[in-house]
């Protein structure tokens, strides 16, 4: 007999079960033991310090029941985002309701003993976070850093036409920059190739001390906010009402289902009726949910002052705890409030009519398999880079001029060309100007507004790079999403504003970290991540646009999920893109150039370099097996020119000298095991750098990072020229130069730091500091580099 989905006895099923779900919310908050209140609570039944949040639970479980609902009665494939935060035990909650906790834990039984634990181990030393954290069945989102629910929802459903993303909005989430950037996804969202996301904002109220904006908002004012920015919202509500219970459930039952009526009808439409690269904009809908905060909570604290509908119902809201139970009844009172009996039975199990409110197999919104890596993952299909090289050969070591990533993004259009439903490129309206014309060449950008031509450049209804909004949380929330659920991407930006969304990645790499603990967690494509325009040529954007940190903050993080490549040419990043493509579960930062730029490695020394992560340079060194004078090494584009052109001055003034050249592609290569189980050993470490050689280290970065590494070696005499925060709007060797990371002023660190040339080398030092005041005065003249700079080329070493 089918199931009546809008009848009244339907909705008073749904109650029963979101009293469950609310039940078993404010068991987790306080309990560590006696779930089912058998006997009189105790201080052993209680923690020690109960540690949560109680303010957006159970508006939560209430749309979460009615989600599910929704999916029964309309056969969907949806899955939840907790955008609220701290509010973990929803999810948890849930799952364990619909059997997906039990089934994933064992040692979680639906059962007293079951329900003990779980009561137990949350937010509990050894248990479960406070959030949708990792370790939490049906998360992609885990919600410690507000602002981006609603950009990884559209990710998730980017190339997932069946799929809806149901986001719940916290109206303190809402107030975020990166939130209301989200907005303006619907701008970008196909719905022939494309699923749907369902923004459901939890209004209520309050924040953790004070009222949220949108709560001071008529219903009239936020509707006419979201029609501007081409959403359509409906209200659920029920005036002061909050305890007329059924009220609600009715008209959460009618605007959900209107909501869902609506995607469908949209792209039933679209797809009967148009095409993926000729589709009208949609309107999409949105549902504003009203409610209290700490709704169906203690409606007053002991001084009489209102808990619910209040900031005080944001945390732990009645203060009791193993070492405060003179109160003890008011908590017990409370969870007898959601009448357990009507959906526990005696021994702890579920009763059956409760569990049937939940769908059945992978329609549990917490065994979704879009939340577990993907519906279908599939690794990339990647042509061979090689056949995209640079030809060296031809020409010899550093004469061709190429632009690296033009040379990368013709690698990068074939890999479009071939995975046509799982790889996007996204970043922040900067494209065209980091050099990727070679995507143009295989895809446009997808945007769904109105298209004027000639005006408007690679623009389309459909496309695998999205880069149109100007917002670097938007472009990096989209690509999280994407590859949590199990496609592929790559985020291209300029360097200095990566660091806009540097805790993005960061809340990234926690992710990553926590998920890889849980066995039961498939693997998840890597998120890469493209700096370029960088530090020491970006032209005209100033001192502003100079900003290498990124890579000092990542290095921080836990090395088996982070990789830094500072490739320093076209073929060493187009061996970089093919192994950072091809890996999972890492955060892998690329720093690149898109300027002219010499050419220096054969695609097989590019090779080679990037599989050892870094390496000696036979043809740029003068030591040839014997013990050298001094090692130069160079970390970066920019880096290895200036220290090549530096081997170059040194080696015609002082052929005698014994140079050693090092490249270092993989910086993280040069920790310790200790630190890195990747790092070089002591010995491979002593072999490249020697054990009291000066080691003369031109870097792209904070020279702090390249000093670390040394410090835990053998060889402490190592002179790092990196980024000193010195910078301008001024010429491309002129950056150089403010940093003294140009070729005169590491060719006079060579001479100063190896004693034999310290004395002999001075009348060398003189003219290499008169060149760097020629420079000086040349570039002030005449706003261009020196002849001796701009027209340099490599020439082989004698």
């Amino acid at each position: 007999m089918a199931e009546n989905f809008d009848s009244k006895e339907y909705l008073e099923e749904v109650d029963k079960y979101w009293r469950a779900a609310n039940y078993l919310s404010v068991g987790q908050l306080y309990l560590r033991a006696n779930p089912l209140l058998k006997k009189p609570l105790t201080s052993d039944d209680v923690k020690v310090k109960p540690i949560g949040h109680w303010g957006t639970i159970t508006s939560q479980t209430f749309i979460y029941a009615h989600l599910n609902r929704a999916i029964k009665k309309y056969n969907l494939n949806m899955f939840y985002i907790e955008g609220s935060g701290h509010g973990g035990q929803v999810m948890v909650s849930n799952s364990y309701l619909d059997g997906s906790y039990s089934e994933i834990y064992p040692n979680i039984s639906q059962d007293e003993k079951g329900m003990a634990k779980l009561f137990k181990q949350f937010s509990f030393p050894g248990g479960v976070a406070s959030h949708a954290a990792p370790e939490t069945p049906g998360s992609i989102h885990e919600g410690g850093e507000l602002g981006y629910s609603l950009s990884h929802g559209v990710g998730a459903i980017l190339d997932n036409p069946d799929v809806i993303a149901a986001t719940e909005i916290g109206d303190g989430e809402f107030e975020t920059g990166p939130l209301a950037a989200g907005w303006f996804s619907s701008k970008f969202i196909n719905p022939i190739t494309d699923g749907a996301v369902l923004p459901i904002i939890n209004l209520n109220g309050f924040k953790i001390s004070n009222p949220t904006l949108l709560n001071r908002m008529s219903d009239e004012d936020i509707a006419d906010y979201f029609k501007g920015l081409g959403w359509k919202a409906s209200f659920v509500e029920n005036g002061n009402d909050f305890d007329d219970h059924m009220a609600y459930h009715e008209k959460m039952a009618k605007t959900l289902d209107a909501a869902i009526e609506d995607i469908k009808a949209i792209q039933k439409h679209a797809r009967e009726n148009e095409t993926p690269d000729n589709v009208k904009e949609p309107i999409w809908p949105v549902i504003v949910v009203r409610t209290p905060k700490g709704w169906t909570g203690p409606k007053k604290n002991l001084e009489g002052e209102p808990i619910e509908n209040s900031f005080r119902a944001h945390q732990v809201p009645i203060d009791i705890s193993a070492n405060k139970m003179d109160h003890a009844d008011l908590l017990v009172d409370w969870l007898k409030s959601y009448k357990p009996e009507d959906f526990l039975n005696d021994d702890g199990t579920i009763k059956q009519e409760v569990i049937d409110m939940a769908p059945k197999g992978d329609q549990r919104m917490a065994m979704n398999p879009i939340t577990n890596g993907g519906l279908k993952p599939e690794p990339l299909k990647l042509p061979d880079y090689r056949d995209f090289a640079v030809d060296i050969a031809a020409e010899g070591h550093g004469k061709p001029v190429a632009q690296d990533m033009v040379v990368w993004s013709n690698w990068l259009g074939e890999v479009i060309k071939l995975n046509p439903t799982n790889f996007r490129a996204f970043g922040p309206d900067e494209s065209m100007s980091n050099r990727l014309y070679g995507v143009f060449e295989n895809t446009n950008r997808q945007w769904m507004e109105d298209i004027e031509e000639p005006n408007d450049a690679y623009m389309a209804n459909h496309g695998q790079l999205i880069d149109s909004q100007l917002s670097e949380h938007q472009a990096e929330g989209w690509l999280e999403g994407y590859v949590l659920t199990g496609r592929h991407g790559f985020f291209a930006t300029y360097e200095s504003f990566g660091r806009v969304v540097d805790s993005m990645l960061t809340q990234h790499f926690k992710w990553l970290r926590k998920a890889a603990e849980q066995p039961w967690r498939k693997q998840y494509p890597s998120l890469n991540f493209v700096d370029t325009s960088t530090v020491f040529q970006q032209d005209h954007n100033g001192y502003t646009h100079q900003d290498p940190g990124m890579l000092t903050h990542l290095a921080e993080k836990k090395p088996e999920f982070i990789r830094e490549y500072l490739p320093a040419d076209a073929n060493t990043l187009l061996a970089v893109g093919d192994v950072a493509f091809r890996s999972y579960e890492k955060i892998n930062l690329i720093v690149t150039s898109k300027h002219p730029r010499p050419q220096w490695f054969s695609i097989e020394e590019a090779t080679n370099l990037v599989k050892d992560g870094l390496g000696y340079v036979d043809w740029a060194s003068t030591d040839q097996g014997q013990e050298p004078d001094v090692v130069i090494a160079a970390a970066g584009t920019e880096p290895t020119w200036e220290a090549l052109a530096a081997v170059s001055l040194l080696h015609d003034e002082f052929p005698e000298m014994k140079i050693r050249f090092i490249n270092v592609v993989d910086i993280l290569r040069l920790r310790t095991p200790e630190n890195d189980p990747r790092g070089l050993s002591d010995a491979k470490f002593d072999q490249l750098f020697t054990t009291d050689k000066p080691v003369v280290f031109a870097f792209h970065g904070f020279e702090d990072m390249i000093k670390g590494f040394f410090f835990d070696r053998h060889n402490h005499n190592v002179h790092v020229h990196g980024y000193r925060e010195n910078g301008d709007i001024t010429t491309p060797f002129d950056m150089r130069v403010l940093n003294q990371l140009d070729r005169f002023d590491l060719a006079i660190e060579v001479v100063n730091d190896v004693p034999e040339y310290a004395v002999k080398g001075q009348s060398f030092v003189r003219r290499m500091e008169d060149m760097v005041a020629k420079h000086n005065a040349y570039i002030r003249d005449e706003g261009t580099d020196l002849p001796e700079v701009n027209e340099w080329q490599w020439k082989p070493l004698k």
